[in-house]
């Protein structure tokens, strides 16, 4: 009985699309998707940009589980289109993979971001690769949706900044996070449970790709948490090297100094102290990706970004500052010389 309603439902919205009686092309989109097997109501679907990250599977399985937790609000993702990096072997090899994963957990696979982009309502842009991140974003600004950038934003303060630029021209809210962020030990630290953050080292895994600046690519996550308990506001970096280690001392306005230091050898891990008012306190465990997921969907409900721009193009700012310090021998550079590099219409 059920099939054969949906189906007259089917029959006569084509009727009614063909006649150009009382519905567009997006209505009709909406339409099909509302009274879809994937339960989810127009207003709260979710599309993915990349199925070549673990996050789109971790996300996926909390937002469409049979029963999701109320935090996030009846979102479901319910379209991904997969593809990303053409050159970067560690993420392309996944998608095969992950296609069948979100498949089974009703995600329609689409052939292209516009078709992606008339079945969902906000997006998740997964794409690992962060050189195709401005591209993909101009696509879901110009489509109007709000949407979450995973690390890095992009593989460029430049690219970072055109992305910003666009999304205020056009209103539409945008923001980008580590999960890392979201760890229980920054938060508290950095909502002043202990007083005043007066200095901070911390560390993560640092792997390497040549296609991204150095740090963009896994030891965002050690300088993401840097920021998130000393905040935005560092003027200057020296950076030292080595196939093992790179340790990123950055001198903030206020004379506060912070360290990241990422690893390549032995236990790797996250986590770091905090020099406060009060007491030297540790960052603690790594808390998962829910915390980074409520972010988003309480996001993706109030239009409220919980990360400014202005610390995510510092971190980034940062990051380029270091590589440019390791080529120049572990010299200081400033990030306002990173800024001033950005084009213009950029900034």
């Amino acid at each position: 009985m059920k099939t054969d309603q949906n189906r007259r439902t089917f029959i006569r919205t084509t009727a009614l699309a063909a006649a150009g009686i009382g519905i567009g092309a997006n209505s009709f989109a909406e339409s099909l998707y509302t009274s879809s097997r994937y339960g989810a109501a127009v207003g709260s679907r979710v599309g993915i940009i990349g199925l070549d990250t673990s996050h789109v599977i971790a996300f996926t399985k909390a937002l469409n589980s049979p029963n999701p937790g109320p935090e996030y609000s009846g979102f479901k993702v319910v379209a991904a289109y997969p593809y990303g990096s053409k050159d970067i072997k560690s993420s392309y090899e996944r998608i095969p993979g992950y296609i069948e994963d979100v498949k089974k957990m009703g995600v329609e696979i689409t052939d292209s971001i516009a078709s992606l982009l008339d079945k969902v309502d906000f997006v998740l842009l997964e794409t690992n690769d962060g050189r195709l991140h401005l591209e993909q974003a101009l696509q879901v600004i110009a489509a109007g949706k709000r949407f979450f950038i995973d690390k890095p934003i992009a593989a460029s303060l430049a690219d970072a900044s055109a992305i910003f630029s666009a999304a205020k021209k056009a209103n539409v809210g945008v923001f980008s996070a580590s999960s890392l962020r979201y760890s229980v030990g920054a938060q508290e630290i950095a909502g002043g449970k202990y007083g005043k953050v007066l200095g901070a080292e911390t560390f993560s895994p640092c792997h390497l790709e040549s296609t991204h600046p150095d740090l963009f690519w896994y030891g965002i996550h050690g300088v993401e948490t840097l920021f998130t308990v000393m905040g935005p506001g560092c003027k200057q970096v020296v950076r030292a090297s080595s196939p093992d280690v790179d340790v990123v001392v950055g001198t903030w306005n206020d004379g506060r100094v912070g360290t990241f230091r990422g690893l390549r050898s032995g236990k790797l891990g996250y986590g770091g102290t905090v020099f406060t008012e009060k007491a030297t306190v540790q960052i603690g465990e790594y808390g998962g990706y829910n915390p980074l997921l409520k972010q988003i969907t309480d996001f993706f409900k109030t239009g409220i970004v919980p990360v400014s721009s202005v610390d995510t193009l510092d971190m980034c700012a940062f990051m380029e500052a270091a590589d440019e310090s390791k080529r120049k021998g572990g010299k200081p550079v400033s990030l306002a010389a990173m800024y001033a590099r950005v084009p213009k219409k950029s900034r």
